[in-house]
């Protein structure tokens, strides 16, 4: 009788290997397409900001360099999660840490774009200020900056919207809109005055000229917070779901122009300041030195905290630079992953940041003309 030939487990083997190789794959999609609601934070670059920074009639002598430097915000799958995790560069923070409660994560764009957008005027008044030079702040409305999701607002306005008059009497300021709305009741019907915005894929803000959009107010949530408005008290009787803020206009003496194509959030305020400064002294601020800056700047010279200031600092170390200007709150957080050679300052305003490179042998010209190399107190006055 002749031997009777057995399959090949080599087959079967191979086979139920295909299948486990599948179902990873298979699991792994699914993996990658299911949010945790949470996100990275890594190190980014860290960019010389003269080559961003136009000014109209003057040609740039830069002699040294400030860096900008940005951090990468990136959403987590379950198939990313642990990498990021097991990363030591890595922050992970909940989209909650992210947004206000009720807006959507969706929007964390055009916020960014909105915040860069305030953060290169800032930049300008607080430099042009600190100079000599007259700046001139007209009031210019509200601007939205955020919608809640599933709220009167939901499809009708957007972030970065102006609005310049309620029910056809104007309002230049966010309290203008609160104290026009504050009291009507839920079901009222609320003409506002709205300069839309578009927002370019590479972070350009555009606001058209006035539009009437009609709002229905709804009920407002139970934890809605009392008026934050002199002359307005209590918590309001209807609901659009936005938040606002000022916005304002200024007369600069001269056109300035920061390109940062899809560079959001506002931490690169004190960083383009020093810029401008540093473009209009011509190139004597740095003495010849390479140093980066990161904080945010609002128009008195204030510096504020920032986000990811342990990936910054990577990416600053990486790109050579000396010495890194940071808020006064995170100069332990900055530290944490310098290198060796880099020396972490902290700073809390425009002046102490200037005092410490003119400490250096720095200069800066002022509108009149006249230079300035010896540093004031350290009091950040």
């Amino acid at each position: 009788m002749p031997p009777i030939e057995r399959p090949k487990r080599r087959y079967k083997v191979g086979k139920i290997i295909a299948l486990v190789v599948g179902a990873l794959v298979l699991l792994g999609l699914g993996a990658s397409r299911i949010s945790t609601n949470d996100f990275s934070i890594t190190p980014g670059g860290a960019q010389p900001v003269g080559p961003l920074i136009t000014i109209a009639g003057h040609t740039s002598n830069a002699q040294g360099q400030i860096l900008l430097t940005d951090v990468y915000l990136t959403p987590l799958s379950w198939l990313t999660y642990i990498p990021a995790w097991l990363n030591s560069t890595t922050e992970i923070v909940s989209q909650d840490a992210l947004v206000e409660p009720g807006v959507s994560v969706s929007e964390l764009d055009a916020q960014g774009y909105l915040q860069m957008a305030q953060a290169k005027q800032n930049a300008q008044v607080a430099a042009l200020t600190r100079l000599g030079y007259n700046v001139g702040a007209v009031p210019d409305g509200a601007v939205v900056n955020g919608v809640g999701t599933n709220t009167p607002a939901s499809g009708r306005l957007a972030v970065a919207d102006i609005i310049v008059g309620v029910n056809g009497q104007a309002t230049s300021s966010a309290c203008a809109v609160i104290s026009a709305t504050h009291d009507l009741v839920p079901g009222t019907k609320v003409n506002l005055q709205v300069r839309q915005a578009t927002i370019s894929d590479t972070g350009i803000i555009t606001n058209g000229s006035s539009t009437n959009e009609t709002i229905k107010l709804g009920e407002p949530p139970a934890d809605a917070p009392s008026s934050p408005c002199p002359g307005v008290s209590g918590s309001p009787k209807g609901f659009i779901g936005i938040g606002l803020e000022n916005d304002v206009a200024y007369n600069f003496p001269f056109k300035i122009s920061i390109s940062t194509p899809n560079i959001g959030g506002p931490s690169a305020g004190l960083a383009m300041t020093l810029g401008i400064i540093d473009e209009l002294s011509n190139g004597s601020l740095l003495h010849a030195k390479k140093i980066a800056a990161t904080g945010t700047m609002d128009p008195t010279g204030t510096v504020g905290d920032v986000g990811g200031v342990r990936q910054k600092s990577i990416a600053v170390s990486d790109a050579g630079a000396a010495m890194f200007l940071v808020p006064t709150v995170e100069r332990s957080t900055a530290q944490a992953t310098a290198a060796a050679t880099l020396k972490i300052v902290p700073v809390a305003t425009l002046n102490q940041a200037l005092n410490i490179l003119m400490a250096q042998g720095g200069s800066i010209t002022m509108a009149n003309g006249t230079v300035e190399r010896q540093a004031r107190a350290l009091s950040g006055s």
